[in-house]
């Protein structure tokens, strides 16, 4: 993930509401220009009868952020990542997920080697044409670039949070998707490369998710996305997920759709209130025309950190998360 470091155009869009809290009210009826979608492809028409959440296993859930993180690093192209990849494409693949791989080559600026990547895809009910993702990346940063003594900066870590709780949260989602009673089809979408940073100055962000947008508009599958959900440093201890402004602009109705859900589920880490406005992957996705909100945790202390490890992570945050999305999933049509 890139911070955008101060909130410049974007808080000058927002006119002074920026960092003020948003009404349930707005929440629940704002619509923004930039999206509108039709009415019926979102929750907009709640149901009489309310809709438990998955019972979501956080123990568990920490315990594969553990298995994760004891491979090691896993950058884009590593022996670490091809590691994870066999790891996951297992696991999923024994809760009943079908597994496509998006293989492409990409060249950083900063280095002289192209390196293979891979996206990875878990669709559930494939069948359905109406389709929601659920994504995260799940390469790590090759360099802990804000650790204050630049000496350490390439010592290898784990980017548990950044890079592993996403990875961590589908998987303990696979053991309740299948059996989920949702009218659309979903998909699990790790993207690869997000965090293929060399030099922070001028090296390129988000290969996988642009790939990913890329074909999906060159090559539009037989169903079509009408959603997308980012997962990004979900399981920070203390975590709190406001609003990030350009999920807000560009998918309203869906952001509203899940803060509202998250007030209802009694989720205390959803904050009714602005954050910043962040570069990340979700901005292919909507760029592509497939409305897609991020779900970020601005302020973990140990972002691009050696100390970004499980044991400064937490399942209460994860659990929150799936309350909202597995609810989410049952009302989207």
């Amino acid at each position: 993930m890139k911070r955008m470091i101060g909130l410049g155009v974007a808080c000058t869009a927002v006119a002074g509401v920026c960092w003020l809290s948003i009404s349930k009210s707005w929440l629940a009826s704002a619509e923004t220009p930039a999206a509108k979608p039709p009415r019926e492809e979102f929750a907009s028409q709640r149901p009489t009868a309310a809709k438990p959440a998955v019972p979501f296993d956080s123990a568990r859930a920490l315990r594969y952020l553990d298995d994760v993180c004891r491979i090691g690093p896993r950058i884009s192209g590593s022996e670490g990542m091809k590691k994870q990849q066999e790891l996951l494409q297992k696991h999923f693949e024994s809760h009943g997920g079908k597994i496509t791989w998006q293989v492409f080559t990409a060249k950083q600026r900063s280095l002289r080697q192209p390196v293979e990547m891979a996206n990875l895809i878990v669709s559930w009910h494939p069948e359905r044409e109406r389709r929601v993702i659920l994504c995260c990346h799940y390469d790590t940063r090759p360099i802990a670039d804000q650790e204050p003594d630049r000496r350490q900066w390439h010592r290898p870590f784990l980017s548990a949070n950044d890079g592993g709780s996403g990875v961590a949260f589908l998987m303990e989602l696979a053991h309740h998707i299948k059996d989920l009673p949702s009218a659309v089809g979903v998909d699990f979408v790790f993207f690869d490369g997000e965090e293929y940073i060399y030099d922070p100055r001028d090296d390129k962000y988000f290969f996988g998710s642009e790939h990913f947008a890329q074909r999906y508009k060159k090559n539009p599958p037989r169903g079509r996305y009408i959603a997308a959900v980012l997962l990004d440093m979900i399981a920070g201890q203390e975590a709190r997920f406001p609003i990030e402004q350009n999920s807000w602009f560009r998918a309203g109705k869906l952001t509203s759709d899940l803060w509202t859900i998250a007030a209802e589920q009694g989720c205390t880490a959803f904050v009714p209130q602005l954050g910043p406005a962040v570069l990340d992957d979700h901005l292919a996705l909507n760029d592509a025309g497939i409305p897609a909100v991020d779900i970020i945790d601005f302020d973990y202390p140990h972002w691009h950190r050696l100390s970004d490890v499980p044991a400064n992570c937490s399942g209460e945050p994860m659990a929150q998360v799936a309350r909202v999305v597995s609810v989410w999933l049952q009302r989207v049509r």
